[in-house]
């Protein structure tokens, strides 16, 4: 992974972040609205805060002749082609944190740790897929520190693809029964943000995960961007980007110009 700073280089004039895309192949509409604005943005950067697949069980889903991965092979496509125009950034989310290197390597993005601290535009940002904050939820919390541990991944990954496949299957019932129960994910924790935004001198959290898009002030001076998940199936249409602009193009010191653009039929 990169270090935990990341400064922008002189030439990026305008960032993009997302997060919780959830991309999976029942869900084609959404797939492609990204696949377009990943592919058009006209970005120097785009930063995916996790949760880009619904889930991922393994980066040998894109090598394994016996199980053909036809939809992961298209999105690696998007991100490959796009990284030819623009620098794609991804960090881990909580359904897809066995995102590993030989992805990054055939997506031609780089993975980040979480969080990262953006320099850009004279202001720092702190990123963040945001489920390591969610302190109150400390089933979740048990749960996080034990499938982020180099053991539990090292044994789920010994197993075989089709009974990793099996196992995802079952989780995504999990998630479409918490769903329909209307039961939501919980929020950040707000002294835990603050020590985090301190710690990192920083003044602006971004972050998804909750699937509550919003602006938070935090306190003086302090403040939290959630985005948006995305489902362009939903009533209405949900699919939004984080931009961050300069609006003389140049990392001059002048303000950053906030946007939050809509994509697909959700614009």
């Amino acid at each position: 992974m990169e270090d935990l700073t990341l400064t922008a280089p002189a030439h990026w004039a305008c960032v993009d972040v997302m997060s919780d895309l959830h991309l999976q192949a029942s869900e084609p509409a959404t797939a492609a609205a990204w696949e377009q604005h990943l592919l058009s943005t006209p970005a120097d950067a785009v930063f995916i805060l996790g949760d880009l697949f619904e889930v991922w069980v393994g980066d040998d889903v894109l090598s394994d002749p016996a199980h053909p991965a036809g939809f992961e092979a298209a999105c690696v496509k998007a991100l490959r082609s796009a990284a030819l125009h623009r620098s794609i950034f991804f960090l881990h989310g909580n359904r897809d944190f066995l995102i590993g290197p030989a992805f990054a390597k055939a997506a031609s993005l780089s993975l980040l740790a979480d969080p990262t601290l953006l320099e850009f535009g004279g202001k720092r940002w702190l990123l963040s897929h945001g489920d390591a904050l969610c302190l109150d939820d400390t089933d979740y919390q048990h749960f996080r520190a034990e499938v982020r541990s180099a053991t539990w991944q090292q044994a789920f990954l010994a197993q075989p693809l089709a009974d990793r496949k099996a196992m995802a299957r079952s989780l995504r019932e999990q998630s479409q029964a918490r769903q329909r129960s209307a039961l939501r994910y919980a929020d950040l924790h707000h002294g835990a943000t603050l020590d985090w935004l301190a710690q990192h001198r920083a003044s602006v959290l971004i972050h998804g995960h909750t699937h509550r898009p919003g602006d938070h002030a935090l306190g003086p001076g302090s403040s939290r961007m959630v985005l948006s998940d995305w489902d362009l199936n939903a009533t209405p249409p949900r699919a939004e980007v984080l931009r961050l602009r300069l609006p003389d193009g140049k990392q001059s010191g002048a303000a950053v110009q906030l946007q939050r653009i809509g994509v697909g039929a959700a614009a």
